[in-house]
């Protein structure tokens, strides 16, 4: 047997594993445990290699950025944000069909820019949305189709967490990354405005038109939200911005670890300013995000012990071998990739499928030619592998932010959400063609920053 047939087989019963509910991290540890010992035939090297690799692994510097931004995103959630956010769109855009759906995805795009997780905004976003929605004569497939969608922003939105690992995973920058998801990110917020505007002209029974809100009104909710452009600018700005007008390029205020830490202090006082985080909603943040952040070091520990066993098997040279045999067109390949990661985004989240995939995929798309330099090509297929797996989040009948956003109110049918949430996929879809047709879209930020 092959070194490349046995992660193949490896690789399918890993699979398994985790469809019947093994622990995403247990089932890549023990599948890579057990598959290097058949290949070494002992145990020996791999149990020495145990000793030193959680070490190995978590040590790394940036890696720290992670529970900082989980931190950064639970303080968010409890500290009002996501009112403010919705309250101050909805005033604006309240007034125009659909404006409130419209109103939804906005405050869906500012919360995800400190918040960094899909469920997260999803969840958040609907408590607070949903109920007005419906308050204001929205459909039930439109309210929850909607919300499905702009809880996805919260992941390709800077900062992102699944970013932050993908760029360690690849050995790229970090700010190039987030850079690089800005204008991605901005293109969904609008694709979605642009459906909803589609969808209330196509069902006109859909959504009602609220009373227009005086200007005086509208000007102070938008003061509410001052905290969280300001929260993101520094963050982002000075993770990336030139500061340092004296001298020739990017200047950087901080790193990413220094500034996932000033927005996480940033953010809890923003909360405990407004009264919205409270002792025990500091201490149930600090749990909360520390629970995320085991689980993610868990992933990427049963990751790191996965990655070892196709390194012994050396599958991945094996596999971009065999791709160039083939000759198949580089753009072939690539679709092939993006539509794995739009069925199994389906039933499994964004980072485990990253974490699963990228020392598979990444040495087959680093081998073939779309006209990039490497770093180029690392960066845009990071982008729209993360933008399809998110899509896999809204796709029915699986997708995880559907059930979250249904599960807020028990009477919508199933059925509904499915609906409303169709249009919403067609947008995503229409929008990774036209990032994988032209890769200058993703990347002008990054040469124009660099």
């Amino acid at each position: 047997m092959t070194g490349l047939e046995l992660a193949v087989i490896a690789f399918v019963l890993m699979l398994l594993a985790i469809f019947i509910r093994v622990p995403i991290g247990i089932s890549m540890g023990f599948t890579g445990f057990i598959g290097t010992w058949i290949v070494l035939g002992k145990p020996t090297p791999i149990l020495a290699q145990m000793k030193t690799l959680s070490y190995d692994t978590f040590s790394s510097y940036s890696l720290t950025i992670v529970p900082l931004f989980l931190l950064m995103g639970q303080f968010a959630t409890k500290s009002g944000m996501s009112s403010a956010l919705f309250d101050a769109a909805s005033d604006w855009l309240g007034h125009r069909k659909g404006g409130v759906a419209m109103a939804a995805v906005g405050a869906c795009a500012g919360f995800g820019a400190v918040c960094g997780s899909s469920l997260a905004t999803a969840s958040t976003m609907g408590q607070v949305a949903l109920p007005e929605m419906k308050k204001r004569g929205y459909s039930d497939a439109l309210s929850t189709g909607v919300l499905a969608a702009g809880g996805t922003l919260g992941i390709l939105i800077p900062p992102s967490v699944i970013l932050v690992i993908y760029a360690i995973l690849t050995e790229q920058n970090i700010v190039k990354m987030f850079m690089a998801a800005m204008l991605p990110g901005l293109l969904a917020a609008a694709g979605y405005i642009l459906t909803v505007a589609i969808y209330v002209r196509v069902r006109p029974n859909s959504a009602n038109t609220a009373p227009r809100v005086p200007y005086k009104q509208r000007f102070k909710t938008l003061l509410r939200v001052w905290p969280v452009v300001v929260i993101f600018g520094l963050v982002i700005g000075g993770i990336a911005a030139d500061w340092d007008w004296s001298k020739k390029g990017v200047q950087a205020l901080f790193t990413p670890t220094e500034g996932a830490a000033f927005g996480v202090v940033s953010t809890a006082m923003y909360g405990i300013w407004t009264g919205g985080l409270t002792w025990r909603g500091f201490l149930d943040s600090v749990l909360s995000a520390a629970n995320a952040s085991a689980m993610i070091f868990l992933i990427i520990l049963g990751a790191q012990l996965f990655n070892s066993f196709l390194a012994f098997t050396q599958a991945p040279q094996a596999l971009v071998e065999w791709v160039s045999i083939q000759g198949y067109a580089p753009m072939t390949i690539l679709i092939m990739m993006l539509v794995f990661y739009l069925i199994f985004g389906c039933i499994m989240d964004s980072l485990s499928m990253i974490l699963l995939t990228i020392p598979i995929f990444f040495p087959v798309i680093e081998s073939l030619d779309f006209g990039l330099t490497a770093e180029q090509t690392a960066i845009w297929f990071g982008i729209l592998a993360l933008i399809v797996v998110e899509v896999g989040l809204i796709t029915p009948p699986v997708g995880m932010n559907l059930f979250i956003i249904n599960s807020l109110d028990k009477e919508i049918p199933m059925m509904k959400t499915y609906q409303g949430v169709v249009p919403f996929v067609l947008s995503d879809l229409i929008r990774v063609v036209i990032l994988v047709a032209f890769p200058g879209i993703t990347l002008w930020l990054v040469g124009v920053m660099f």
